[in-house]
């Protein structure tokens, strides 16, 4: 279970705000009517490089010296962050070798953001000056509560070729393998004489004909880069802690691609935050959404930030539409969805809520990035909906460290993440079945923890799930397999699909039966797979009676002995032949589907593993719903989100007690338009 330094012990209500944006004469009225709406944390500085050191070495602190005094005396706190998102323009132009660069080799130029790079020594040292500065003269001050590193680490590119990133990464093989003997063994290298005899010729990913990258040294790199980023996160982080006050909380906001966020979270911060945007779904270029989830499909990103922090922050709340001059058109939140989409992050596990932003940009890239004010800084409807979020999450309260409850548990791990990216047949496959799963549990009232496995989880991160589903563990090595067999032995149901255990943790296909060194737990053997061909009839597989989806890739499963056939495909050359099987293993069980996941056959399995929909005994609650379900001292807290633009009805089969109004409530209860209730089930035993 990751470690977590800082809780917050209420519910509590933040804006960003960047005093470098507007007049002095807006300050203290802007901070006047952020309190009287409920914001008592606002974000600063995350952008202010040169408010701090306007030229190399010269370090001047008028600018939030004056804005912090101000912070002090209206008694609203303020989380710093330090700026290094965006060197300044003197620092780009005198060295240009802290700057990214795209796969051939060209800079990204001054002018946007996130446009350096982590391996610049030049870069370090000068983020490190900034960051010292920053931490001796505003460690003790009284209005800050909290720091924020950097922002967004990776987000804009989450890749790197700079020739400081060539550099670290021979430095990075050299100690991972010691030799080029050992690299080349590692990297497959005898394949297209790709041979290294000298160090010097490693470098990161370069443009290759055919787009033939090494997916090996594909691999690595990715891990590479997760390196690189927690280096240069937990760089600042110490810095900060030799300067803040105890009480203080380090954070910063994520999540995004090619980090090991949980190590991030455990090695450098207190706290994890997050970026929360559903309206991203309804974007004019938005990617058509089979199951129509929309907004709702967001709740998938926060069970993935539940498994790094398991009471997180929400830096970034929607407050506004969001677009840049230069990409993302997207429509205004209709009026509740605010609201709805911040009691969203509620549900899932956040006690902190901060609106992004204050008031819209008038300038810059981001002036479509709308805020809770618009450019006339008139009172609107979503600052009363602000307000009225305020008003409904401190009844909140005693939910504040609440656990979300959880029917089972969706294993992932880093290197089969990163592997996605390197091979195409592994992310088709994966990304079908990831999709498939969250809709069959959020439209069945199935609710699911997702578990990194990383080095130091033990069985006592598994056994308090009774099912656990690992889709596609391509890359598995026998520590991860002999974790799988402690759970599954003492009682655990472990579900797996197809393409299964057949890579080594380089990537190397083993030469061993598929699933690998999971056959023992499932019991079959893998003779024969192949991609559903869209040429030809659609597969299925015959389940009982029923009929059941086998999409995308079907492996054809031999049951050995002691495996019960469950379904069997009942098209393509290999009709007749196992599709998904059960095998006793200890005190446990294990399903194996030879397909990809779907949401009708997730479903099923569901069903008949016992763990369909979570809250059927407290309320009948429609699909077009979602439901959390957070616990604390024996306290349930049923939390029901109507994402549709018209009046919903669910059913209470016990009686509960609204947190908004105190009323006591049984059978029919309706919800608005973008509603939401948030209901406590009283002691067990009272």
């Amino acid at each position: 279970m990751q470690r977590q330094n800082f809780k917050w012990q209420e519910m509590t209500m933040g804006t960003c705000y960047y005093p470098e944006h507007w007049d002095k004469s807006l300050w203290e009225q802007d901070i006047e009517r952020m309190l009287d709406c409920g914001i008592s944390v606002i974000r600063i500085a995350e952008f202010s490089w040169n408010k701090i050191e306007p030229e190399e070495g010269t370090f001047t602190f008028g600018f939030f010296d004056e804005f912090l005094e101000l912070c002090r005396k209206k008694d609203i706190k303020v989380i710093f962050g330090t700026p290094t998102a965006t060197p300044p323009a003197w620092l780009t132009e005198k060295y240009p070798e802290v700057l990214n660069a795209a796969k051939d080799g060209t800079l990204y130029r001054h002018g946007g953001r996130r446009h350096y790079n982590y391996n610049s020594p030049v870069y370090n040292r000068l983020s490190a000056r900034i960051v010292e500065e920053i931490g001796k003269h505003y460690g003790k001050h009284p209005a800050i509560v909290g720091w924020q590193i950097d922002n967004e680490l990776n987000c804009e590119t989450c890749e790197f070729y700079s020739e400081a990133d060539s550099k670290a990464f021979r430095e990075f093989a050299k100690e991972k393998y010691g030799s080029l003997e050992a690299l080349n063994k590692a990297w497959g290298t005898a394949f297209w004489n790709q041979t290294y005899t000298s160090w010097e010729q490693i470098y990161v990913p370069r443009l290759v004909l055919s787009s033939g990258i090494n997916p090996h040294m594909h691999l690595d790199y990715f891990r590479f880069i997760s390196e690189s980023a927690v280096r240069f996160c937990k760089m600042q982080a110490d810095i900060l802690r030799k300067y803040c006050k105890e009480s203080d909380f380090i954070t910063t906001n994520g999540m995004f691609w090619n980090i090991d966020n949980h190590r991030m979270a455990e090695e450098c911060l207190d706290v994890y935050t997050y970026d929360s945007y559903p309206n991203f779904a309804y974007g004019l270029a938005a990617v058509p959404d089979k199951h129509a989830l929309k907004d709702r499909h967001w709740s998938k990103n926060l069970n993935e930030v539940r498994s790094i922090c398991r009471h997180f922050g929400i830096m970034e709340q929607q407050s506004g539409a969001n677009g840049w001059t230069t990409r993302m058109e997207s429509p205004a939140p209709r009026p509740g969805q605010l609201k709805l989409w911040a009691m969203q992050s509620v549900a899932h596990g956040a006690d902190f809520v901060s609106f992004f932003r204050w008031r819209t940009s008038t300038i810059g890239t981001e002036i479509y990035w709308y805020g809770i004010l618009d450019y006339d800084n008139r009172d609107n409807r979503k600052l009363a909906e602000v307000k009225d979020f305020y008003q409904m999450f401190k009844k909140l309260d005693p939910v504040c460290g609440a656990e979300y409850v959880a029917a089972f548990a969706l294993l992932k791990d880093y290197d089969n993440v990163w592997d996605t990216e390197v091979d195409v047949w592994h992310r088709r496959v994966a990304e079908e079945s990831e999709e498939e799963i969250f809709a069959a549990a959020e439209l069945s009232h199935t609710p699911y923890d997702v578990v990194y496995l990383r080095p130091e989880t033990d069985v006592s991160d598994l056994e308090g799930y009774p099912v656990v589903f690992y889709p596609h563990p391509v890359i598995l090595d026998e520590k991860r397999a002999a974790l799988l067999e402690e759970y599954v032995s003492r009682g655990g149901t472990l579900i797996v699909g197809c393409r299964s255990g057949y890579k080594d943790m380089q990537g190397h296909c083993v030469m061993l039966p598929q699933p690998g060194l999971l056959q023992k737990l499932t019991g079959t053997d893998v003779k024969d797979f192949t991609f559903v061909n869209p040429r030809e009839e659609r597969t299925s597989a015959v389940w009982g009676q029923e009929e059941m989806e086998t999409p995308v890739f079907n492996d054809v499963l031999t049951p050995l002995e002691g495996t019960k056939v469950l379904a069997s495909y009942k098209n393509g050359y290999y009709a007749g032949e196992a599709a998904l099987t059960e095998h006793a293993f200890g005190k446990g069980r294990v399903l194996h589907l030879g397909s990809a996941f779907s949401k009708e056959n997730t479903c099923r399995i569901f069903r008949y593993t016992g763990i369909y929909d979570l809250f059927a005994d407290l309320a009948d609650i429609p699909e077009t719903m979602e439901a959390v379900l957070r616990r604390k001292d024996k306290r349930y807290y049923l939390f029901v989100l109507n994402f549709q633009k018209d009046w919903g009805e669910i059913c209470l089969k016990q009686e509960m007690r609204r947190m908004d109004t105190g009323e006591i409530c049984k059978g029919k209860l309706m919800l608005p338009a973008y509603g939401t209730v948030v209901l406590a089930r009283e002691d067990e035993g009272e």
